[in-house]
Protein backbone atom coordinates (compact mmCIF):
# COMPACT_ATOMS: atom_id res chain seq x y z
CA UNK A 1 0.00 0.00 0.00
CA UNK A 2 1.25 3.57 -0.93
CA UNK A 3 1.56 5.95 1.72
CA UNK A 4 -1.16 8.53 1.23
CA UNK A 5 -3.36 6.37 -0.30
CA UNK A 6 -5.82 4.12 1.28
CA UNK A 7 -7.52 0.77 0.82
CA UNK A 8 -10.90 0.25 -0.30
CA UNK A 9 -11.29 -1.02 3.14
CA UNK A 10 -10.17 1.79 4.92
CA UNK A 11 -11.62 4.06 2.42
CA UNK A 12 -15.06 2.59 3.50
CA UNK A 13 -14.58 3.39 7.25
CA UNK A 14 -13.48 6.73 6.50
CA UNK A 15 -15.88 8.30 4.42
CA UNK A 16 -18.19 9.12 6.24
CA UNK A 17 -16.67 10.71 9.19
CA UNK A 18 -14.61 13.25 6.64
CA UNK A 19 -18.63 13.77 5.35
CA UNK A 20 -19.94 14.27 8.53
CA UNK A 21 -16.91 16.43 9.04
CA UNK A 22 -17.82 18.58 6.14
CA UNK A 23 -21.06 19.04 7.08
CA UNK A 24 -20.14 19.90 10.52
CA UNK A 25 -17.79 22.62 8.68
CA UNK A 26 -20.32 23.95 6.53
CA UNK A 27 -23.02 24.13 9.62
CA UNK A 28 -19.89 26.64 11.53
CA UNK A 29 -19.43 28.27 8.44
CA UNK A 30 -23.06 29.00 7.27
CA UNK A 31 -23.72 30.64 11.18
CA UNK A 32 -21.07 32.98 10.28
CA UNK A 33 -21.87 33.75 6.55
CA UNK A 34 -25.46 32.67 5.73
CA UNK A 35 -24.24 31.18 3.10
CA UNK A 36 -21.88 27.91 1.70
CA UNK A 37 -18.35 28.69 0.53
CA UNK A 38 -17.09 27.58 -2.98
CA UNK A 39 -14.96 25.17 -0.68
CA UNK A 40 -17.83 23.29 0.85
CA UNK A 41 -19.25 22.95 -2.12
CA UNK A 42 -16.36 21.45 -3.81
CA UNK A 43 -15.89 19.15 -0.85
CA UNK A 44 -19.78 18.12 -1.46
CA UNK A 45 -19.03 17.46 -4.99
CA UNK A 46 -16.45 15.50 -4.52
CA UNK A 47 -17.28 13.43 -1.94
CA UNK A 48 -21.16 12.90 -2.77
CA UNK A 49 -20.86 13.31 -6.71
CA UNK A 50 -23.80 14.33 -8.31
CA UNK A 51 -25.71 13.69 -5.49
CA UNK A 52 -24.64 16.54 -3.96
CA UNK A 53 -26.19 18.83 -6.66
CA UNK A 54 -29.37 17.56 -6.58
CA UNK A 55 -29.64 17.50 -2.65
CA UNK A 56 -29.27 21.42 -2.94
CA UNK A 57 -31.48 21.69 -5.05
CA UNK A 58 -33.87 20.44 -2.98
CA UNK A 59 -32.65 22.43 0.05
CA UNK A 60 -33.18 25.75 -1.89
CA UNK A 61 -36.59 24.60 -2.81
CA UNK A 62 -37.25 24.00 0.94
CA UNK A 63 -38.01 20.39 0.20
CA UNK A 64 -37.00 19.57 3.76
CA UNK A 65 -39.32 18.97 6.75
CA UNK A 66 -38.62 17.36 10.37
CA UNK A 67 -42.11 15.49 11.30
CA UNK A 68 -42.21 15.21 15.33
CA UNK A 69 -44.86 13.86 17.71
CA UNK A 70 -45.76 13.79 21.06
CA UNK A 71 -44.19 10.58 22.38
CA UNK A 72 -40.66 11.71 20.89
CA UNK A 73 -40.41 10.07 17.43
CA UNK A 74 -39.08 11.90 14.78
CA UNK A 75 -38.47 11.72 11.15
CA UNK A 76 -37.94 13.54 7.94
CA UNK A 77 -40.20 14.02 4.77
CA UNK A 78 -38.35 14.77 1.62
CA UNK A 79 -40.59 16.06 -1.21
CA UNK A 80 -38.84 14.74 -4.41
CA UNK A 81 -38.48 16.95 -7.67
CA UNK A 82 -41.27 14.60 -8.79
CA UNK A 83 -43.31 16.55 -6.00
CA UNK A 84 -43.40 12.72 -4.12
CA UNK A 85 -42.95 12.71 -0.68
CA UNK A 86 -40.32 10.50 0.51
CA UNK A 87 -39.53 9.31 4.35
CA UNK A 88 -35.90 9.39 5.64
CA UNK A 89 -34.80 8.01 8.89
CA UNK A 90 -31.19 9.83 9.40
CA UNK A 91 -30.27 7.96 12.44
CA UNK A 92 -30.08 4.83 10.19
CA UNK A 93 -29.59 6.71 6.69
CA UNK A 94 -32.44 5.18 5.01
CA UNK A 95 -34.60 6.81 2.94
CA UNK A 96 -37.90 5.75 0.99
CA UNK A 97 -37.20 6.45 -2.20
CA UNK A 98 -36.49 3.85 -5.60
CA UNK A 99 -32.91 5.62 -5.85
CA UNK A 100 -31.63 4.66 -1.98
CA UNK A 101 -32.61 1.10 -2.81
CA UNK A 102 -30.84 0.61 -6.22
CA UNK A 103 -27.82 3.08 -6.00
CA UNK A 104 -26.79 2.93 -1.82
CA UNK A 105 -28.12 -0.83 -1.15
CA UNK A 106 -27.82 -2.80 -4.43
CA UNK A 107 -24.81 -1.38 -6.26
CA UNK A 108 -23.39 0.32 -3.56
CA UNK A 109 -22.31 3.11 -5.58
CA UNK A 110 -23.40 6.63 -3.58
CA UNK A 111 -23.02 6.94 0.16
CA UNK A 112 -26.70 8.20 0.09
CA UNK A 113 -29.40 9.20 -1.80
CA UNK A 114 -30.29 13.06 -2.44
CA UNK A 115 -33.03 12.87 0.07
CA UNK A 116 -30.59 11.92 2.77
CA UNK A 117 -28.32 14.35 2.08
CA UNK A 118 -30.71 17.05 1.67
CA UNK A 119 -31.74 16.22 5.79
CA UNK A 120 -28.40 16.72 6.37
CA UNK A 121 -27.90 19.79 4.75
CA UNK A 122 -30.98 21.64 5.62
CA UNK A 123 -30.44 21.13 9.15
CA UNK A 124 -26.90 21.85 8.61
CA UNK A 125 -27.74 25.38 7.59
CA UNK A 126 -30.91 25.51 9.86
CA UNK A 127 -33.70 25.26 6.97
CA UNK A 128 -35.62 22.71 8.07
CA UNK A 129 -39.36 23.36 8.33
CA UNK A 130 -40.73 21.82 11.54
CA UNK A 131 -43.78 19.89 11.24
CA UNK A 132 -45.49 18.78 14.84
CA UNK A 133 -48.17 15.67 14.12
CA UNK A 134 -50.14 13.38 16.44
CA UNK A 135 -48.65 10.09 17.62
CA UNK A 136 -51.29 8.45 15.13
CA UNK A 137 -50.22 10.39 12.19
CA UNK A 138 -46.86 9.76 13.18
CA UNK A 139 -47.32 5.81 13.17
CA UNK A 140 -49.08 6.62 9.60
CA UNK A 141 -46.21 8.01 8.44
CA UNK A 142 -43.78 5.32 10.05
CA UNK A 143 -46.08 2.63 8.50
CA UNK A 144 -47.04 3.98 5.10
CA UNK A 145 -46.44 0.95 2.32
CA UNK A 146 -44.82 2.78 -0.75
CA UNK A 147 -46.28 3.15 -4.28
Amino acid sequence: MVLGTPSSKNMDLTLPSVAEELLREIKCSYCETSQISDEHLLGLKFIFGPTALYALDLVDQRSVTHVTSPSGRSTFQVTGSSGKVYTCYKACHYCSCPAFSFSVLRRNDSLMCKHILAVYLSQAIGCCQDLSVSDKQMSEILLAKED
